[in-house]
């Protein structure tokens, strides 16, 4: 019984798991951000070109 409750305790398979979650979160959370920055970034590019064509018209 104490072998079992020795190599349950040296077991760290759930925990390389959980990290390897979080990482891949906080990687995909990186990714919305600069998505979304991204994004705003060309709209706002797009708006002004936008603006100046109808300012010439």
């Amino acid at each position: 019984m104490s072998n079992l409750i020795a190599r349950f305790v040296k077991d760290e398979s759930g925990a390389t798991a959980i990290e390897y979650g979080l990482i891949a979160a906080l990687i995909a959370l990186a990714i919305m951000v600069g998505a979304g920055s991204l994004g705003n970034a060309l709209n706002a590019k797009f708006t002004n070109v936008a603006d100046k064509l109808n300012e010439t018209n």
